[in-house]
């Protein structure tokens, strides 16, 4: 695993040891990057089930101004603090070791919104879609804001959930991504 692009391009990353936390490969990565815009002009990113931060990592390097990582695991945390120091990224990472739904909790009492958001939690979560409107609810997206998830190709996520449009699925074998955009307006205009 390494960094694929921007300032971090070709930084190693570590891989959190034993099966339980599967890393986002380098070539979904790469795909992922090429659905939901190479680079970015800075924001914040939010990557949930953080696992080895490749993807928060990703996202600082190719213009996200910021990324909050959040994993339940200390294993992952470890890796995590270890990854953001390799690619040099120390300040402009928040690291957090929490439960997805008590991260959203605290996160809202802060008063952020973000530009990007990673769902990349263990396959046998199948409740993604109900994390992305928690996210809206709390207000911690912004209009337009894009969000992807990773789960296992054989689940499908509707083409719509609240006000989050897909825009694309991708499938690499066992791995889906579905990418989102949160449209709050298209919502409360039916579309128009």
């Amino acid at each position: 695993m390494r960094v694929i692009a921007g300032e971090a391009k070709g930084r190693p990353l570590k891989a959190v040891p034993g099966s339980q936390t599967r890393p986002t490969t380098d070539k979904v990565k790469e795909a992922v990057f090429s659905m939901i815009g190479p680079f970015f002009d800075g924001g914040w990113a939010l990557d949930l089930f953080a696992g080895t931060g490749g993807l928060g990592i990703e996202a600082i390097s190719r213009g996200m101004e910021r990324a909050v990582f959040v994993d339940l695991e200390r294993q992952s945390i470890d890796i995590i603090r270890k990854n953001v120091a390799a690619a040099n990224m120390e300040d402009r990472a928040e690291i957090y070791k929490n439960d997805a739904r008590r991260a959203i909790k605290l996160l809202e009492k802060r008063n952020l919104a973000f530009r990007l958001v990673f769902l990349d939690p263990p396959y046998r979560m199948k409740d993604a879609d109900a994390i992305m409107d928690e996210l809206a609810v709390k207000g911690l997206v912004e209009p337009d804001a894009i969000v992807m998830v990773e789960h296992e190709s054989g689940h499908h996520y509707s083409e719509q959930t609240g006000a989050y449009i897909q825009l694309k699925r991708a499938v690499y074998g066992e791995i889906a991504v579905s990418i989102y955009r949160y449209q709050p307006d298209d919502q409360d205009t039916g579309g128009a």
